[in-house]
């Protein structure tokens, strides 16, 4: 009973603070242990090495991914009643942040996750073109967001369930609406979301290996990893060609080189028809 008050609390927050609440669960953390597995593959710690990180909607419990070896990780919420605190120790590397107008110089940030933040926004576009703007030009993206088809999108207990779920391909075309280019497609959160049986819970990782073979369909979240196309905002001169009409292409030969009849004024007439020699009808 004291989990499922929780949840019912949980219920009556903010979409950001639900967010909070939820990931100081052990169903939080095992979700973030499992999304977390999973994003290391595509971005191992050492790929990171020396760079900077940007996490936008609510990645303060997946960052812990790359603080180890990046350069730096920043969090950046974008509601203010998010009360993200990044990191737990230490001097804070967090800051609130608007969709359209986020707090960093341009082509300053050398990866970028969103997490909790395509779904819980209005401005999704905005949003992206800011991420272009200060992602660098070799930068590269990492989109993570409830999957249409997954059960967790269709239960609001949890934060996944909040806002707008996408698909694979609506994701794509988002994406490419914003001049990015989608490089590698993955999926995770296999676990059915039932947050009250810890035997579930211990069981997250079976899942997560046998749903992905078997009902990849079903995933809890769709994970995007994108880069800038510099050259999808750049439109091709266009070819014009002209079609010459056959009359068109005559009267282009005649203009080009004048037709001159040839005549002979001693045997030919005004029509151009041969007339006999006047002397030899004379002589006959």
């Amino acid at each position: 009973m004291g989990f499922v008050n929780r949840m019912r609390r949980m219920e009556k927050l903010p979409d950001m603070q639900q967010a909070a609440a939820f990931y100081g669960t052990l169903a939080g953390e095992v979700v973030a242990s499992l999304l977390r597995a999973r994003l290391r593959l595509l971005w191992p710690g050492e790929e990171c090495e020396g760079q900077t990180l940007l996490g936008l909607g609510h990645a303060a419990p997946y960052m812990r991914c790359w603080r180890s070896t990046a350069y730096r990780c920043v969090v950046g919420s974008l509601h203010p009643s998010a009360g993200q605190v990044w990191p737990p120790a230490g001097r804070t590397l967090s800051c609130d942040a608007t969709p359209s107008a986020l707090p960093f110089p341009d082509l300053s940030i050398d990866r970028i996750v969103l997490v909790h933040a395509l779904e819980m926004t209005d401005h999704a576009r905005a949003l992206l073109r800011e991420v272009w703007r200060i992602l660098k030009d070799d930068g590269r993206l990492m989109v993570v967001a409830p999957n249409r088809t997954g059960l967790w999108a269709h239960l609001d207990t949890n934060p996944f369930g909040q806002g707008q779920p996408f698909s694979h391909g609506q994701i794509e075309r988002l994406l490419a609406a914003s001049l990015f280019r989608v490089e590698r497609r993955d999926a995770a959160l296999y676990m059915p979301p039932v947050f009250h049986s810890r035997a579930l819970l211990r069981a997250a990782w079976l899942f997560e290996s046998t749903g992905r073979h078997l009902i990849p369909g079903l995933a809890g979240v769709t994970i995007s990893e994108a880069v800038k196309d510099v050259y999808a905002g750049v439109p091709l001169r266009p070819t014009i060609r002209k079609r010459l009409m056959v009359q068109d292409a005559a009267e282009h030969l005649v203009s080009q080189k004048a037709f001159t009849p040839v005549s002979h004024p001693s045997t030919t007439s005004d029509c151009g028809v041969a007339s006999p020699d006047r002397s030899s009808v004379g002589n006959s």
